[in-house]
Formats: structure tokens, sequence, C-alpha cells
């Protein structure tokens, strides 16, 4: 029994050894290359609304950071520093971002565009931080890079469950509250790839669009809501803006609706069809786990491979589950679509449109070569050819195609 009991200890003693050799063999590699291990590495956020929201836009990027953080072992508890409720303004940028600096971050993430000025300076100001800037096109070669993703692409599927239940309901008029309109592309693209999926489906859908002219104010979503509602007569209510408030005014008013940045089904359980959402966590594991393991901040842009736009393919965007509130040929409908952007085959802004048809269980598309145009008849893609360029749809398109109406 004794000789037993000394051959476990023995055992245990040099699984501990060999654990413990691992472990230093992995952390003197990490210092090695330069990186900074998960225990002392910090990461810095500079929100535009609250940390505690429980939906929309903040509350997305919250929750992407905090499940990047948990996949790569970093504590959300001590290895995460928040500046939040930060307006678009530079001084209080500038001041958040110094905080931040402070406290030892090693990167720094801004997820609101008017950040964009700011943190263009910080990044020279502090070489030995990375910066990383949502929805903007600002970045240098080294410690600072943009990201966004193809939403437009699951703006297009939600567009999809939108017609389809304009057509159930026999109401054409489909509403939008955004943000902005036509002045920036990020808008302005979501604005017409909900609309081409809508009409893909409904030739007949006309899209209201009722700009509240600022990025988030719960108030205003609601008023604008409203308006769609009781001025324009539409039944189903999209949006590109913060809060779930056009949803609930949705219910309220019993109508129907498609959100934005997180699921808000639990927001509208009667209302609500699907939303565009974000997956953020994917580029935030990928933009911390690049600064950890790199020898200087100033290798991050070229590490990275620059700056980010991912869609449907690698899982940065994609629609909410639909509700039982959809009409019963969405989901086929949204699947095909869904697979020949996945694919390669198609993409939303080319002369190639698509047509859906078929009841339930026997939907079918089809490809059909039609000029994009915008809604003063101009052509902006000939039938046949291929999608507008990425940099057009991040940074300078600034009209509506055709089926879209501003009201505001």
């Amino acid at each position: 029994m004794k000789k037993l009991l000394s051959l476990i200890v023995a055992s245990v003693v040099m699984c501990a050894a060999l654990f413990t050799g691992c472990g230093t063999a992995a952390s003197e590699s990490n210092a090695e290359a330069g990186g900074a291990g998960a225990s002392d590495f910090i990461v810095g956020a500079i929100y535009i609304n609250s940390q505690n929201d429980n939906a929309g836009y903040t509350y997305a990027h919250h929750q992407g950071i905090v499940k990047a953080m948990e996949a790569l072992g970093l504590n959300t508890e001590t290895n995460l520093k928040i500046r939040d409720n930060v307006p678009e303004d530079d001084e209080q940028v500038r001041t958040a971002i110094e905080q931040l600096a402070g406290q030892g971050c090693d990167i720094i993430f801004g997820i609101s565009f008017g950040y964009i000025n700011a943190f263009a300076e910080a990044a020279e100001e502090y070489p030995d931080i990375v910066f990383c800037h949502a929805t903007g096109y600002l970045s240098n070669d080294r410690n600072f890079n943009n990201y966004f993703g193809r939403i437009y692409q699951a703006r297009y599927l939600a567009g999809i469950a939108a017609g389809y239940k304009s057509l159930e309901i026999g109401n054409n008029n489909i509403g939008y509250v955004s943000a902005w309109g036509t002045e920036y592309a990020e808008t302005c693209s979501g604005i017409n790839a909900f609309a081409l999926g809508a009409r893909a489906v409904n030739p007949d859908a006309v899209v209201h669009v009722n700009e509240i002219y600022t990025w988030g104010d719960q108030e205003l979503e609601r008023q604008a809501a409203e308006v769609l509602v009781s001025t324009y007569g539409c039944g189903v209510i999209a949006q590109h803006c913060d809060s779930a408030q056009p949803q609930i005014v949705a219910q309220e008013q019993g109508v129907y609706g498609c959100g934005y940045n997180s699921d808000m089904a639990s927001d509208a359980p009667d209302a609500h069809l699907t939303a565009p959402v974000w997956n953020w966590n994917v580029y935030y594991q990928l933009a911390i786990e690049t600064a950890m393991n790199e020898a200087s901040a100033a290798d991050f842009f070229t590490n990275i491979g620059g700056n980010y736009y991912g869609g449907l393919n690698e899982g940065m965007v994609d629609i909410s589950p639909l509700t039982d509130n959809n009409a019963p040929e969405a989901a086929e409908a949204i699947e095909l679509a869904r697979n020949l952007m996945v694919s390669g085959e198609w993409d939303v802004f080319s002369g190639t449109a698509l047509v859906f048809s078929g009841e339930a269980g026997s939907v079918t598309v089809e490809q059909v070569s039609q000029a994009l145009m915008d809604n003063e008849g101009n052509i902006i893609v000939d039938g046949g050819q291929g999608s507008v360029d990425d940099s057009v749809i991040q940074g300078s398109m600034n009209y509506y195609v055709d089926g879209v109406v501003a009201e505001s």
C-alpha cells in the first residue's frame, strides 16, 4: 500500500512538473514574441451609450468584446476598462482615451463614427497602444485600423422578410427609421439593400425613410416610427438607429417590424420579424489576439491584414432568428439568398436582381439581368454587370435606389 502511495505521489509530482514546465515554456515563448500574456493584457473600450444597455448598438459591441475576451481567457472584470456614454465630441473622446491609456490599456476600441478624428490623433500620440475604430475610414499602416462589416447583406435578408410580410398583410408601405440618410454611405447602403430585398419579393413595395439626424435618440426614434405609421400608413417598420423604440411602436400600433444591431424579439414579441445583427466578437477576437501576439503595436495593421470588412461568409453579420410573425415563405427565400451571397455567386448591388416565387415549401429564386437604378431613373450598374466597389458601399453611396422615398 505504501509502495502504491509512493508511486501515486511521484506521478503527481511528475505531472505537476510537466505542466509547470509547459506553462513556463508557453509564457517564455509569448515573452520572446513580445506579446502580452492573458493575465496582463488590458482592453479598453469607448461606448457612445451605456455598457448596461440590454439591446441595440452599444449592447451588441459590448457583448462582442466580452465574448471575445472570454474566448481568449481574459478576465473581463480586471482586464476590461470602459468609458461609456461618451458623445461624439473630440475633446471628450480624447479625455476618455487619456484615461484608458493611463490605466495601461494595450488596445482601445472606439465604436462610434464621430470618434474618428480623436482616434487618428491618439494613434500618433500613443504609438505603443493599438487603436481600432468602428464604422470609420481612417487608419495608418502601424497601430490604427478601422473595422466594419457587410451589414448590407443582412439588410437584404431582412428586406425579404419585410417584403413577404407586406404581401401577406396587403400593405406595400414599409417604413424605415434612420439615423441619417444619404449623408452617410453606412445608412444609405443599408436602406438600399433592405429595399432591394423587399422588392425582390414585392415589386410594388415602397420604403419610406424618416431620418432623425442623430445616431441615437430614443424619443426621436419613437416619434419617427409613429409618423411612419400614422402619416404614411406603413405596415412594417425597419430601422437604423440604436434602440428598440421603433419596434416597440410597431407592437403598440399593431404593425410589424425589423430591428437592428441585436435581436429585438423580446422588446416587441407580437411585431418583430427579424433583425440584421452584428457578431462583433468575430472581429474583436481577431483584433485582441493579434495585438496580444505581436512584438510591437506598430506591427498590428500588417498582422491583422489591414482594415476589416467581414460579411455573412465570415460570420460577422447575420439576421436574428425568424419569429412566428413571419410569412411562411420568408425562411426559404432568405436561405436561398444567403447561400448565393456566402458562395460568392451573387451580391446585392450588382446588375443581377433576384426574383422569388412559389409557395411555402417550394420557393424558388431566379437571377435576372437587370440594371440597378437610383430613384431618379439613373443607371448605377448596367444589367449583367458586377457589384459596385466596396469603396462605394462604404464611402460614397449617396443615392437611394428605385423604390425608396425620403420623407424627411
